[in-house]
């Protein structure tokens, strides 16, 4: 079905039906749902009208090819146009094989395996019948107490937009209409989601354009540039105005500047959420505002089927603004091919034989071992497979390691950290004891897991957040470990034996009590399906860790924000000329981060030496190259991320200290050198002047080469005209 077909089925529409396809129900409301479509609850107290589902545009969290098939079916059988449904889920870091969540992938580096991770997602979901996931989620972090960080890929905008693009491409691939096994992507949140103030969930954004522009949107720009087919908007506010009802935002920014034609869509009940922002008075005006703002679809709240007839009958919205965004739904829909056949993809005996196979597993714990960070090792890791270990702590059996927005993931199919480990080891060199709950702990746990780690070589002690405590809303204001397993570390600490710390978590935490009490610090994060087993592999030495921070790890909680690419001031520490106290600092913590961006260690060391340029100048029509040796000084083969970066000396804004420009993933048998080279454009020198043009200023840069953002060599170079 063409263009033109396409708007010959819009005109053959009443408007009660194009308003349908404007909206999104969630599965229970769709009679083909395996509980009948009996709407109860709250969802029954919103108004929605058979006639409405009948006509609806898309359902949102439908799983499984046979009830994705019976909905589908239903649909086109009431339907009056034979109009198929869009299926919609949160397919964010896996199907039902779960993967590590973003945060962790994004500290692997590594963009082929984020993509694979994608594709495998896609294959899952789509021979289960879904269409489109919302994901991947961009939004630049720079706050830990933010649940969603676990979600984002990290702090700096290039690292960012680089994993939009590998995740888009795994998602769709090449041809969403002919490749039945992807599914379409839909990027968030637009825009600026990522910077809440306090690090609080939904609460109010407050950035400059300039701000916006420069960190905040490479990265949707980056997946839109990759085809990405959907967006979905913000539910925080951008320049006063909440994201879903922001016309400037979604019209002059997103569509006309930013090239998006695709389908724009809500998050769940952001709509009417326009109401307690304060911007709309009621439902009816809500609906008139996003709208018009140009949000194609509104996601599980009414107000588009209530109130946009009205809205036209009386002259205050146009209906060719209703029929652009039916367009827009109506040539997804094509692009997917559902008109020729409405249950793309969905089979239930290939669902059988792709969902969780074997192949999936071993790519989900090859990215979990690779996405693992080794923050400490005084020594004491690898472990010796002789080594008779206690294993202690809540996660020592849980299989509460999927962590947030694992949907279909199953805590049961997950490899514990026991489970892992007993696949290195004799089960007489293994003695567990879960020794406190994640929030609270008693004196009888404490004496077990005593008794246990007095009979041991080792102690690997397994702590962390209850899945919970991270995703959305799950914002803490104190980012330290609970205080019962902090206990747990104290007293196993007084007993002197070699302790490793692997750590369990959706979010950088502030690491007193754990760093400062353990021999080695292994942060797995929430490492998914095969977790367990990719955790062993690196204890045990079978993977070398080669993941390094997308994210710092603040000192204390009261530093935040901080992050590597900030701004210098007038008065800073460490100047040549500074005085002892006025100067920006804190009184009674350090100014950096615990563990900076880039941070990571291996098993083996890495030395950098001779770094070259090319040139002393670079030109607008010449790159300059920038290259350095990296030597593998250990005894164990290991993988390193060589990273470039660049400050701006002088600008016509402040410049941040240093900028990611660039970065390459290597790896090195021991005694083995390879030269790194990197080229660096004029173009990648640009940055937005206060007038918001986007250009680079001739003068003095510096670039820096290193292991992580504050371990570099340097050498300046010259921007000429």
């Amino acid at each position: 079905m063409n263009e033109i077909k396409l708007a010959s089925l819009v005109n053959e529409m009443t408007l009660d039906e194009k308003i349908a396809q404007l909206t999104q129900f969630a599965t229970p409301f769709f009679k083909g749902a395996s509980d009948g479509g009996q709407i109860t609850g709250p969802m029954a107290d919103m108004g929605v009208t058979d006639e409405m589902i009948r006509n609806t545009g898309s359902v949102l969290g439908a799983s499984g090819a046979k009830e994705v098939k019976n909905i589908q079916r239903t649909h086109m059988e009431e339907n009056r146009l034979n109009i198929p449904l869009l299926v919609m889920s949160d397919i964010v870091h896996g199907y039902k094989t779960i993967f590590p969540v973003p945060l962790a992938i994004g500290c692997s580096w590594d963009l082929g395996l984020a993509e694979k991770s994608a594709e495998i997602a896609a294959k899952e979901a789509s021979v289960s019948g879904v269409h489109v996931t919302f994901a991947p989620m961009v939004d630049l972090v720079r706050d830990p107490r933010w649940g969603r960080v676990m979600e984002s890929t990290g702090e700096d905008p290039h690292l960012n937009s680089e994993f939009a693009r590998a995740f888009v491409r795994g998602f769709q691939g090449n041809d969403l209409t002919n490749e039945v096994d992807r599914v379409a992507a839909c990027v968030k949140h637009f825009a600026a989601y990522g910077a809440p103030e306090g690090g609080r969930d939904y609460n109010t954004v407050d950035v400059s354009e300039r701000e916006l522009r420069e960190n905040y949107l490479p990265a949707y720009q980056a997946a839109l540039d990759e085809g990405c087919e959907m967006v979905m908007t913000a539910f925080n506010t951008v320049f006063g105005i909440p994201a879903t009802g922001n016309k400037m935002l979604m019209r002059s920014i997103l569509r006309k500047e930013m090239g998006f034609d695709g389908v724009l869509i809500s998050d769940w009940g952001a709509v009417k959420e326009m109401i307690p922002h304060g911007i709309a008075e009621d439902e009816k005006e809500a609906a008139l505002k996003a709208l018009t703002a140009g949000v194609d679809i509104e996601m599980m709240t009414a107000t588009y089927v209530k109130y946009l007839k009205a809205l036209v009958e009386e002259g205050s919205l146009e209906e060719s603004l209703i029929d652009e965004a039916v367009l827009r739904i109506l040539t997804l829909k094509e692009k997917l091919g559902l008109f020729e056949n409405p249950f793309r993809g969905a089979d239930e005996e290939l669902e059988k034989e792709i969902v969780m196979s074997a192949a999936h597993r071993e790519a989900a714990k090859e990215l979990a071992a690779k996405s693992a960070v080794l923050l400490k090792n005084e020594g004491i890791l690898p472990l010796k497979k002789d080594q008779k270990v206690a294993l202690i702590g809540p996660f020592a059996e849980s299989g509460d390691i999927l962590g947030p927005w694992s949907w279909l993931g199953s805590k049961e199919d997950a490899v514990t950290l026991k489970e892992g480990i007993l696949q290195k080891i004799d089960p007489s060199q293994l003695i567990v004891s879960k020794g406190s709950d994640i929030e609270a702990i008693t004196e009888e746990q404490i004496q077990e897991a005593i008794g246990a780690a007095k009979d041991a070589d080792v102690i690997v002690l397994a702590l962390g957040e209850d899945s919970d405590m991270s995703g959305e809303a799950g914002c803490r204001a104190d980012i330290k470990l609970l205080p019962a397993q902090l206990e747990l570390i104290q007293r196993i600490k007084k007993l002197g034996k070699p302790t490793a710390a692997v750590l369990f978590n959706g979010r950088p935490l502030d690491l007193h009590g754990v760093y400062d009490q353990t021999d080695a610090v292994l942060e797995a994060w929430y490492p998914g399906t095969e977790g367990g087993a990719a955790v062993a592999d690196l204890l045990y030495g079978d993977s070398n860790p080669s993941g390094r921070l997308t994210m710092s790890f603040p000192y204390s909680a009261g530093q935040i924000p901080v992050y590597y690419n900030h701004f210098n001031t007038g008065r800073p520490k460490g100047a040549p000329d500074a005085q002892e106290r006025y100067v920006s600092q804190y009184l009674d913590i350090p100014n950096c981060p615990l563990f900076p961006f880039g941070f990571g260690l291996s098993y083996t060391e890495f030395t950098y030496s001779s770094m070259k340029l090319s040139n002393k100048t670079i030109t607008r029509d010449e790159s300059l190259e920038i290259s350095v040796t990296v030597t593998n000084s250990g005894e164990v083969s290991g993988d390193e991320v060589v990273q470039l970066y660049v400050r701006d000396v002088s600008g016509e804004v402040v410049r941040p200290l240093k900028e990611l420009k660039d970065f390459v993933k290597i790896s090195l048998a021991p005694g083995e050198t390879k030269e790194v080279t990197f080229s660096l454009t004029e173009e990648q020198l640009r940055y937005y002047h206060s007038d918001l043009t986007l250009s680079s200023d001739p003068g003095t840069f510096i670039a820096y080469v290193g292991g992580h953002s504050q371990e570099v060599m340097e050498k300046s170079f010259t921007l000429v005209e």
